[in-house]
């Protein structure tokens, strides 16, 4: 659901690091996500225009300027890609900057948040279930290293957040699986819109949910009641021929003949038309179960 990834951005983009600490970590986790070196610099690809926006502003905060290199569109994909260069001494400067920053992190709370939602504006992802489904819960960040996918990892874990890394191609993914840890990233990182409509999407899925139990355990007790009438009408019908239910005293005989004429009939309407509980319809049909019984097994 690429459209509930884009809501988390959105929340995501609303921070903006407020200090230069904060700011080197939002820079460091996008070159570890979409970041690729050059000659003479780096290039930063995003599809979409607030995060490469959000990019420049960063920079610009360390005196860079970086420039959109190049605008193309993704045919299949149907979304445009920008290519921001930074190059020469700023480029250096920023690489620098950032190279060895990762190891720091863990000590400053406010700018790890700021590495980690950056992090998933530059490579991150979430998706949904689909239909009814209960499973399907996905949140990713894609990064170019193990090393940087394992620090990810780390610094979630600082935030009693946990997840895993798993190697995709020539990059590596650090995933969470279930509705209540993503829960839990969204709620740390400040993605409040996003973590609403989460939570309003499982509710209306448990209920969803619950409906479809409700619906099978009816279907279930159905086939279970359509069993015993099957299985009470072949006996039934074995007692008439064999001239046995000609026998018995008058309400059986009445059960019996009810429940041939009407097979499909549950106990409790059986019972409504015969003018008789549901407890003495079962006894009266108990009974005639326990004769063919001894009779015939």
């Amino acid at each position: 659901m690429t459209n509930f990834t884009n809501e988390i951005k959105r929340d995501l983009l609303a921070h903006l690091p407020s200090t230069r600490a904060g700011a080197a970590a939002a820079l460091a986790a996008l070159l570890s996500t979409g970041a690729s070196l050059t000659e003479d610099g780096f290039e930063v690809i995003s599809e979409n225009e607030r995060v490469a926006e959000y990019f420049v502003r960063l920079a610009e905060m360390f005196g860079a300027h970086p420039e959109v290199r190049e605008a193309t569109r993704d045919p299949k994909r149907r979304r445009d890609k920008l290519t921001i260069f930074c190059g020469g001494e700023e480029a250096r400067k920023i690489l620098s900057l950032t190279g060895s920053l990762h190891m720091h992190l863990a000590e400053d709370e406010e700018a790890a948040l700021c590495y980690l939602r950056a992090a998933f504006l530059g490579g991150g992802s979430c998706t949904l279930p689909h239909g009814g489904a209960s499973t399907g819960y996905h949140l990713e960040c894609v990064f170019f290293t193990s090393e940087r996918a394992e620090e990810f990892c780390e610094l979630l874990s600082s935030f009693e957040l946990y997840g895993k890394v798993v190697r995709r191609g020539d990059t590596y993914v650090a995933y969470i699986k279930s509705r209540e840890a993503i829960s839990d990233v969204l709620s740390v990182l400040g993605a409040e819109n996003a973590l609403r409509k989460l939570n309003a999407v499982s509710a209306a899925r448990e209920q969803s949910n619950n409906e479809n139990r409700i619906q099978n355990c009816m279907a279930g007790n159905a086939d279970k009641a359509a069993i015993a009438s099957a299985r009470q009408s072949l006996a039934l019908r074995r007692l008439r021929e064999d001239g046995v239910l000609q026998t018995l005293p008058a309400a059986l005989r009445e059960t019996a003949e009810a429940r041939l004429e009407y097979p499909t009939l549950s106990l409790a309407e059986l019972a409504a038309l015969l003018g008789v509980s549901k407890g003495g319809l079962n006894h009266r049909m108990r009974k005639l179960m326990q004769i063919y019984g001894e009779k015939y097994q």
